[in-house]
């Protein structure tokens, strides 16, 4: 499972960031906004790599069917 941390900047402004995949910090206007953004653009990450055959971090129980 993939950590994803948050913190808000001095500006009021919301951070999220899984250091497990540099690159995905995003920010939003609100803890949940960041999340999410964060959220989505680690998926983008993790479907760049498989595209390219990088390794990617353990999925098992990113998803529940």
């Amino acid at each position: 499972m993939l950590q994803l941390e948050t913190e808000q900047e001095e500006d009021g402004r919301w951070i999220a960031e899984i250091r497990d995949l540099p690159g995905v910090l995003a920010y939003g206007a609100t803890r949940p906004e960041a999340i999410v953004r964060a959220e989505a653009l680690a998926l983008r990450v993790i479907a760049d790599r498989l595209d390219h055959g990088d390794p990617v971090p353990d999925l098992e129980g990113l998803f529940a069917a």
